[in-house]
């Protein structure tokens, strides 16, 4: 198998089911994520059904981790066991070793990753990459990341982008893949049509100051206080001048996040793992956790779904969307202080 795979190859990471270790590591979070996905699909297409638990690299013990990987449930299903800040799992005392001595006879039913921002070479790369891969995935120059927008927005948003918006993308917020995806869904959703995202798209929405008042209306809906949330809402209408279609993004971003933390919370994940998983960060990521951690995705499903149906409504003309988006936004905080 081979022990390398670079980021910049224009072929998707391909994963072989028979891998029973895979490292992941470099400083672009995106890009482990996919490849995280595209792991997570290759086990599901040859296993079905699959148990996964994730571990904090700088908590959890090597222990916790063997027990983890050599042991049966009451239904034996294929494990993927997740650590994550790998490099602190490895750098305690015997933990490199003992995953050597691992990787020369792991076992059949469970599949080890190993994600982390920085990577030591070493005897345990060439262990591994007789059972499975290491994959090293650093981030994009300007050049590939607007390359990486033209490709991939069709892809994950069923929408366009013209080259000149794509460069512009760039300039204006550099390569990082998280936040050019964010920002391509909140373009993709403000369109609204099948039209291309456009140099104009880009200029009218994106922007520093623009974005961080959007942020600002997510802290006060999680506050639980309606009328706090309500009074950012009519700020950024009437002072900022903020997009409706911009707005109305920054609440169902929230939903989707508190929906994923939750489901990732039930998983077993830590939370200190789920909050940068989902770049939640101060103390609106804190409560966006605590909340995840109190409520049920079911729960959390139901609001989101609230909000695509009040987003389909103002689409299609029913009320007037500022009207629409306040009463969502009333709703969804008092909803969330009453979780």
């Amino acid at each position: 198998m081979a022990a390398h795979m670079p980021s910049t190859s224009s072929k998707p990471l391909d994963f072989d089911a028979a891998m029973r270790i895979v490292i992941l590591h470099g400083k672009e979070p995106f890009l482990i994520q996919e490849a995280t996905r595209r792991l997570v699909t290759s086990l599901q297409d040859t296993f079905g059904d699959i148990e996964q638990f994730s571990f904090d690299g700088g908590s959890v013990s090597l222990a916790q981790v063997l027990d983890e990987l050599r042991s049966y449930g009451l239904i034996q299903r294929q494990k993927l066991v997740i650590v994550d800040d790998a490099e602190k799992f490895l750098a305690r005392e015997g933990h490199r070793r003992a995953l050597e001595g691992y990787a020369k006879s792991p076992v059949e039913e469970a599949t080890l990753l190993l994600r982390a921002e920085t990577w030591r070479k070493g005897n345990l790369d060439k262990f591994v990459a007789k059972v499975g891969v290491v994959v090293k995935l650093d981030p994009l120059s300007d050049v590939q990341a607007v390359t990486w927008c033209i490709k991939y927005c069709p892809q994950r948003h069923s929408r366009s982008i013209e080259r000149s918006a794509a460069l512009l993308l760039v300039e204006r917020l550099g390569p990082a893949l998280v936040r050019l995806d964010n920002e391509l869904a909140k373009l993709a959703a403000f369109i609204g049509s099948d039209d291309a995202v456009t140099r104009g798209d880009v200029s009218a929405l994106v922007g520093r100051s623009r974005e961080e008042h959007a942020w600002v209306l997510q802290s006060a809906i999680m506050t639980g206080r309606p009328s706090e949330s309500l009074g950012k809402l009519r700020d950024l209408f009437e002072v900022s001048r903020l997009p409706e279609e911009l707005v109305m993004w920054s609440i169902s971003d929230l939903l989707r996040r508190l929906h994923a933390a939750a489901q990732l919370l039930r998983q077993g994940m830590a939370p200190r793992t789920v909050a940068q998983q989902l770049r939640l960060w101060g103390p609106t990521g804190d409560r966006i956790v605590d909340t995840a951690r109190r409520t049920s995705p079911r729960r959390l499903a139901q609001l989101l779904q609230l909000a695509v149906n009040s987003d389909r409504l103002s689409k299609r003309g029913f009320g007037r969307t500022n009207r629409n988006l306040e009463r969502l936004t009333v709703l969804v905080t008092d909803t969330i202080g009453c979780l």
